[in-house]
């Protein structure tokens, strides 16, 4: 398996500065994988709609270029190409692609699944946004914790060497993914299990020194769900980080995006 790091969408939030959706590529022998799909055309098209009142916060870039969908042209593929999107959870700017891949299978946890479509409480409904699945997408949705995986988690095995790892906190149904290329390499896109680098790291995949972004890690405080849970999410993945072979990577941090891009 072939994996590539892409940039599918960013922010310019004020106080914390420009940050990405890093979106893993994984070409495999029975087509192209995303993990997470960043923004897509229809979020370009219509923000208002498609992305609600956060943009004014988030304050996204507004590139279709960025587009997953576009990215793959300028590479030589089409969006059927892409046959599945594994997805960490469901907030807009992980899943505003889908609609650009509406023959792809998407994998999602159980529980994000019903706190984002089927049984949201208050705090979901304002979460989430309808309108990027309203085109109807073929869920493949996994219950459950799953099987004993690493540092005390446990992970679903939805494609050959990739594993759904639910890491709830962020979201009701929040997970990472982890992909292992099969050449002793294991990528953990955490998703926003942490947003800054340096909650599980002293220093990017490159060996540059990371400190502490305090906006950002502000930010994932009022955003997410369980402080706690967050707080043991950072723990099992510095635990994971400093595993012989492993590079975890976030959705936002712009300095790990840089360091794995190449």
């Amino acid at each position: 398996m072939r994996v590539h790091h892409l940039s599918c969408g960013s922010f310019a939030p004020p106080l914390v500065g420009h940050l990405v959706c890093h979106v893993l590529l994984c070409e495999t022998d029975d087509g192209l994988v995303l993990v997470d799909t960043g923004l897509g055309l229809d979020d370009y098209a219509d923000p208002k709609g498609r992305m609600g009142p956060s943009r004014h916060l988030l304050k996204p870039v507004m590139d279709p270029a960025a587009s997953a969908v576009l990215q793959l042209q300028t590479r030589g593929f089409s969006a059927t190409d892409v046959t599945h999107v594994v997805l960490t959870h469901l907030d807009f700017d992980h899943v505003g692609g889908l609609s650009d891949f509406p023959q792809a299978t998407v994998h999602t946890t159980a529980d994000e699944h019903a706190a984002a479509i089927t049984s949201p409480d208050v705090l979901d409904r304002r979460r989430y946004r309808p309108a990027q699945w309203a085109h109807g997408p073929a869920w493949q949705l996994h219950a459950g914790r799953g099987d004993a995986w690493r540092a005390g988690l446990t992970g679903h095995e939805v494609l050959p060497g990739i594993t759904l790892v639910p890491m709830a906190g962020h979201s009701r149904g929040h997970a990472a993914v982890a992909v292992d290329a099969g050449d002793g390499r294991l990528t953990i896109h955490a998703g926003d299990a942490a947003f800054d680098a340096s909650s599980y790291a002293d220093s990017t995949p490159a060996g540059h020194g990371l400190q502490s972004i305090r906006a950002l890690r502000a930010f994932e405080q009022v955003v997410g769900r369980d402080r706690a849970a967050i707080a043991r999410n950072h723990r099992a993945l510095r635990e994971l980080d400093a595993e012989p072979g492993v590079t975890v990577v976030t959705a936002h941090d712009p300095r790990v995006f840089d360091d794995v891009r190449g």
